[in-house]
């Protein structure tokens, strides 16, 4: 916690607990609230420091909508964002995030898992929302309205750290229904449904990285599988034989790794990487144990 990079991202934040400015904190990119809680959990930082803990009830008191999940609103001030702006990417890293920090039981994180359940199975859902999360299946309007997979990879992060024992009949259908969707496709292809023009995936998935934001690539898609249970499904032996070509001599490279655009640089672009390769060796050992 003393020393780069959690040093110079807790530097950075003001004592009520936000980053760059007040209020929901999904903008700036990618030095905003939101941003760091999600990068902070990525990078181990202790839940144990107030100064976390700070920053986690800052994020559940303003970046929560009226229907409960996390809006991507990047407004300034102390006002409820709305629930327009609720989209799955989000609403899963910052449950991933905060239950990585001891917040499973906040009623407020609660409420955010509820309405993912309910937003992806369909069932009892506060209204979709024509500029956000459109309908049932990680259907969202930044995907022009289809399943969007790097949401449904996000959301299921998070709500893969929800104890098995602790998952409500909802949220386990609502898992069931995203790991059908993301083994619909081979994860070394990546063909989900993408946006109309669109004829080849985004290279994005095809680079991996540290720190990841809403973008996923392949190997955040055999994470969460592996994390629920699905790491020897013979539907991802293509993308785990993708993943072992990409080694270098027992090692993984950045290739996506937001230098210049986070509050201090994680890992150099295009070199070797100690945190893909530690993401990369988990998946392999779950695969082939």
């Amino acid at each position: 916690m003393d020393v780069d990079p959690l040093r110079s991202i807790l530097e950075a934040q003001d004592q009520a607990g936000w980053w760059a400015k007040p209020g929901p904190g999904y903008s700036p990119k990618y030095t905003g609230t939101v941003w760091q809680l999600i990068f902070l959990d990525q990078l181990g930082a202790l839940a144990a420091d107030p100064r976390i803990q700070r920053a986690c009830d800052y994020v559940l008191d303003h970046a929560r909508a009226a229907s409960g999940g996390f809006a991507a609103s990047g407004a300034r001030g102390e006002g409820v964002p709305p629930s327009s702006r609720v989209i799955h990417c989000l609403n899963g890293n910052l449950t991933r995030a905060l239950i990585g920090f001891g917040r499973l039981d906040d009623v407020r994180l609660q409420s955010a898992i509820a309405w993912a359940a309910r937003a992806i199975t369909g069932e009892d859902v506060d209204g979709y929302h024509p500029e956000g999360t459109v309908g049932p299946g990680f259907a969202c309007a930044a995907n022009d309205r289809q399943p969007c997979a790097w949401g449904a990879v996000k959301e299921l992060l998070g709500l893969a750290r929800i104890p098995a024992s602790r998952r409500s009949r909802l949220v386990g259908d609502a898992i069931d229904q995203g790991v059908e969707f993301l083994l619909s496709r081979d994860p070394a292809v990546a063909d989900y449904p993408m946006p109309s023009g669109d004829t080849k995936p985004s290279t994005a998935w095809f680079k991996l990285g540290f720190p990841s934001a809403y973008v996923s690539d392949v190997l955040q898609t055999l994470e969460v599988l592996a994390e629920l249970g699905h790491a020897q499904d013979p539907r991802l032996r293509s993308a785990l034989r993708w993943l072992e070509a990409r080694q270098d001599r027992g090692r993984w490279t950045n290739r996506y790794a937001y230098n210049g655009r986070t509050v201090v640089d994680i890992e150099p672009q295009g070199q070797p990487s100690k945190w893909v390769t530690l993401r990369a060796c988990t998946v392999l050992r779950a695969a082939w144990a």
